[in-house]
């Protein structure tokens, strides 16, 4: 481990954007800045640990950058598909656990559920890792937020907006801008709001740490003064059967050009990928210089190396 390294986190396991306090969320994305500018600085840090990446669910950027954060940190991971048997259903996730903390150094999982992760953490020794639940995406808005603090400085007392569907990445957006003094809103159509446990959570966090957190149907409003719009796929993994209702009830909310120009001049957009062109998000825009998609994605490589590094600096 490097010298340069001596914050941990106090936390064992990362499930929930909530797990990090604010202040270790901070060291967090100077870390990430850090090891952005001097890769070579780390490249032996993870030297001899191991991760174990159990995926449920499709991915590139997660998989990925996860995987090549601990090559280039001297560790390496192995990878598991659990496609089509999913954690727990050939053998106990808490069986799972026993034996793969006896081999790896951490366990990073992309779960349905927010349940099966916190069965693997119950059980496991070493720090288990959302790398994507039903309910949250941690380490997504980590780089999302490494990217805001890339364009603007200090994210504290920013304007972001969410327009879109209520999901994971919403959830991770809210708190973890809470957590960073960030004034979040979110922008969508009613019934497809964030979680009412989820919307209290962000509002005392930010209430907190000196922000504010709004939730509101108007996007046009909503998006005044705004520093980054940010949307996601208005049909999240395992809604598929609510993809047509759900066109209707979010047509009204594409981030276009025009509610583009409603935010800030130096205004960003943001997506967590993969996008569905001309659904939530018009071509137009995400290919426009306002678009930072391509930073997020470049980001969850160093934002989940700093995560990684601060787990495992024990």
């Amino acid at each position: 481990m490097t010298a340069e390294l001596t914050v941990a986190i106090a936390s064992k396991h990362v499930l929930i954007d909530t797990d990090l306090t604010g202040e270790e969320l901070q060291t967090l994305l100077d870390l990430a800045v850090d090891v952005k500018a001097s890769p070579a600085k780390y490249a032996t840090a993870l030297k001899g640990r191991h991760a174990a990446m159990l995926f449920e669910k499709p991915s590139l950027r997660t998989r990925v950058t996860f995987e090549l954060a601990m090559k280039q940190l001297g560790g390496d991971a192995v990878f598991q598909d659990h496609k089509d048997d999913r954690i727990g259903e050939r053998e106990p996730a808490r069986d799972m656990a026993r034996n793969l903390d006896r081999w790896f150094d951490v366990i990073v999982a992309r779960t349905f559920t927010q349940d099966t992760l916190e069965e693997l953490a119950r059980w496991s020794s070493v720090p288990v890792v959302n790398a994507l639940s039903g309910a949250y995406h941690p380490c997504q808005a980590m780089a999302d937020y490494l990217t805001l603090k890339e364009r603007f400085g200090d994210v504290r007392g920013l304007k972001v907006v969410y327009v879109g569907d209520g999901n994971n990445v919403s959830h991770s957006i809210l708190l973890s801008g809470a957590l960073l003094g960030v004034n979040v809103v979110f922008a969508g159509p009613t019934g497809y709001e964030p979680g009412p446990q989820i919307v209290e959570q962000a509002s005392a966090v930010a209430a907190k740490h000196g922000a504010t957190f709004e939730l509101t149907t108007d996007a046009d409003a909503a998006v005044e003064g705004a520093a980054a719009i940010y949307t996601d796929v208005w049909t999240s993994m395992g809604w598929e059967s609510e993809t047509q209702q759900r066109r209707l009830a979010f047509a009204s909310y594409q981030v276009n050009e025009r509610l583009m120009a409603r935010a800030r001049p130096d205004a960003i957009f943001m997506h967590c990928l993969p996008a569905l062109r001309g659904e939530e998000v018009s071509d137009a825009v995400i290919e426009s210089t306002q678009s930072a998609v391509f930073d997020q994605a470049e980001n969850r490589l160093h934002a989940q190396k700093a995560l990684l590094l601060m787990l495992l600096s024990r």
